[in-house]
This record gives C-alpha cells, structure tokens and sequence, in this order.
C-alpha cells in the first residue's frame, strides 16, 4: 500500500510514516527543500511536483497526507488531483498545528502579529487556511482536535513562528523587525527564556 506525503518539505511527517512501515512516496515542489529531504531521509523516494498536478498515476495510492501543506495548493485543482490519484476506498488526510485558542500569552502574541501584518485575510498565524478547504463541494471530512504542548528555548519559539507561511509571505524584513519586539515581549512572560507552546491539530479526514 502506497502512501504520498505531499508537500513534503524536509521530511519530518514522511519520516513519521516511514518508520510506521509505510511505503512512502513523498512530492514537493522546492527544489532547496527536495535537497534536505534527499539529505535526512535518502532511502524515501521523492519527487518534483505539487498538489495542483500531482506527478503520480489514476489510481495508484492508498493515502494522500498534507501535513501543514493544503494551504499551498489551489483547492480547485487540488481536491480533483487527489480523486484522481486515490484508489477507490483511499483516503485523503489534512492536518495543521494551530495555536491553542485559551492561553492568553498565544492569543495576545497573535493579535501583535496582526497588527503589524494588517491582519491578512489568506492565512491566520499558524499558516491554515482561512477559505474552505474544499470548495467544490466533493470531499466529506471527518474532524479531529487534538491538544498537545511543549516547552522550547525562546529562539525555538521565534524560529518557529517566522517559518508560517504569513512570515514568509512578507519576507525577512519584516519579520526581523516583528522578532525584536516580541522577543522583549515573551522575556516578560517567560524570564527564564523557556515558551511553554500550546497547540491543537487539526486534523481532516476524507475518503474516496
């Protein structure tokens, strides 16, 4: 059974499925991500492509996970791409990290994110989309919350916030600008440079 991880970045929810003894074939568009994929994981197959024109056969998969990727894809010709290439029975699977929305520090560092981003109306702060993940109407979703937490060095935590796709959108200067603010924010918070993150995945499942 033949599982794709689509979008694939550097490898780390393909290298979660591979070591579940999944047959992994993993896409991603980046040319500089592709090379750190080959790098970490040289024994998972990986191709050029993305989620829009999805370099694979009618038919030929058993599950198509994006994990923290849909948003990169144009639903419209992502949702039938996925049908295509899923056997009859397959599933399609989705997930995103999203900020906690009940821990007032993540709720007050993501209104000075909008802030100084003029809150933009594509992506909120964790990098999920805010239009419909399924616009055509074809996929039906069962959904999943699932909470988790960790406490990471303050650096981890700002690298971590500009590696969202609002961040990259905007560029490198202006997410300097935002990190020198909100690092003297978060040492208020956290004096001893440790963030106790909180998280929710979203997790969305459809089948074929």
């Amino acid at each position: 059974m033949w599982r794709e991880s689509i979008g694939a970045g550097t490898g780390l929810a393909t290298a979660l499925l591979h070591a579940r003894g999944a047959e992994v074939i993993a896409v991603e568009p980046g040319t500089g991500m592709a090379a750190e994929f080959r790098r970490t994981l040289p024994d998972v197959p990986l191709v050029l492509g993305d989620g829009n024109a999805l370099p694979l056969a009618d038919g030929s998969v058993d599950l198509l996970t994006y994990a923290q990727s849909w948003h990169w894809t144009d639903p419209e010709r992502s949702v039938p791409e996925a049908l295509r290439v899923l056997r009859p029975g397959g599933a399609l699977a989705l997930w995103w990290n999203t900020d906690a929305p009940d821990v007032p520090w993540i709720t007050e560092q993501s209104a000075r994110i909008a802030r100084h981003y003029g809150a933009d109306a594509t992506f909120d702060t964790s990098g999920r989309p805010a239009s419909p993940v399924d616009p055509t109407g074809r996929l039906r979703f069962t959904r999943r919350h699932l909470p988790w937490s960790r406490r990471v060095p303050l650096d981890t935590h700002l690298a971590n916030i500009t590696s969202h796709s609002l961040f990259l959108i905007h560029g490198p200067e202006r997410a300097a600008a935002f990190l020198a603010e909100e690092r003297a924010h978060l040492l208020k918070r956290f004096p001893d440079g440790v963030v106790e993150e909180a998280y929710v995945v979203q997790l969305l499942l459809a089948a074929r």
